[in-house]
């Protein structure tokens, strides 16, 4: 399965295209991170680990998941 690692050093989202249902509930939550309109289209910089991690959570599809770093 194809997937894209984005890190800030402290987490990693794992984005896996393949099973991602387009509900938008990541651009609507956090706007400034997720931009399908831009390369890259995830700007894991823009918002705070636990931002992130509350963001993630929210996904419908699992198409978006967590991986913790330290």
């Amino acid at each position: 399965m194809n997937e894209k690692e984005y890190t800030n050093g402290e987490i990693a989202i794992i984005w896996k295209p393949e099973i991602c249902q387009h509900s938008g509930i990541c651009v609507r939550t956090l706007p400034k991170v997720y931009n399908p309109k831009e390369k890259p289209w995830i700007k894991i910089d823009n918002a705070s680990t636990e931002e992130l991690i509350q963001q993630v959570a929210k996904c419908p599809s699992g198409a978006l998941q967590i991986k913790k770093l330290t």
